[in-house]
């Protein structure tokens, strides 16, 4: 498979390859769960490239992270986070985009783009879709678990995963700091 990931913080002329991860990410993983004509929509790229874009240029987003990671020179993940946008949230950190290339499941770029975004002790919270057994266990072994909220949004059922300072660190079985 060539060398290991690398995650490096996203820069602007990052923005259109990581519109192609994400829509890519969606394609592989929520067909059947949202409709084809979002998944294959000719826009679809260019939009996330706008939002790319906006979200690496815009002061509305300054106190987001965002990261890449990388592979041979290739982009094979993004992720993104920023404060949490419930007021009255009792986490740090809302994990808005975690999406690693199906090719690169099991290869440590997923964990190591939640780190370069949400740091491993740090309170966080994050929305995923449901059914994904696959992230779901992925969040779990990082510390989350679901606090019972859940949404429909644009047709897709998707649960609160929470982790807050002080609960079990399912990795090690310690306590987080």
């Amino acid at each position: 498979m060539g060398s290991p990931p690398r995650v490096r913080e996203a820069r602007v002329p990052d923005a259109a390859r990581m519109a192609v991860v994400t829509v890519r990410c969606w394609q592989e993983t929520y067909r059947g769960l949202v409709p084809d004509a979002v998944l294959d929509d000719p826009g679809f790229v260019t939009a996330r490239e706008r939002f790319w874009t906006a979200a690496l240029t815009d002061e509305r987003y300054r106190a987001n992270r965002v990261a890449v990671a990388e592979r041979d020179g290739e982009i094979v993940g993004v992720a993104m986070s920023g404060p949490p946008l419930d007021p009255g949230a009792t986490w740090d950190r809302q994990l808005y985009v975690l999406y690693v290339l199906a090719a690169e499941h099991g290869t440590g770029a997923g964990r190591a783009l939640l780190e370069a975004v949400v740091a491993p002790g740090e309170a966080a919270a994050l929305w995923v879709a449901d059914p994904n057994p696959r992230a779901q266990a992925f969040y779990r072994k990082h510390g989350f678990a679901a606090d019972g909220t859940a949404e429909v949004r644009d047709g897709v059922r998707e649960i609160r995963m929470v982790r807050l300072v002080g609960e079990p660190d399912r990795r090690t079985g310690g306590r987080q700091r």
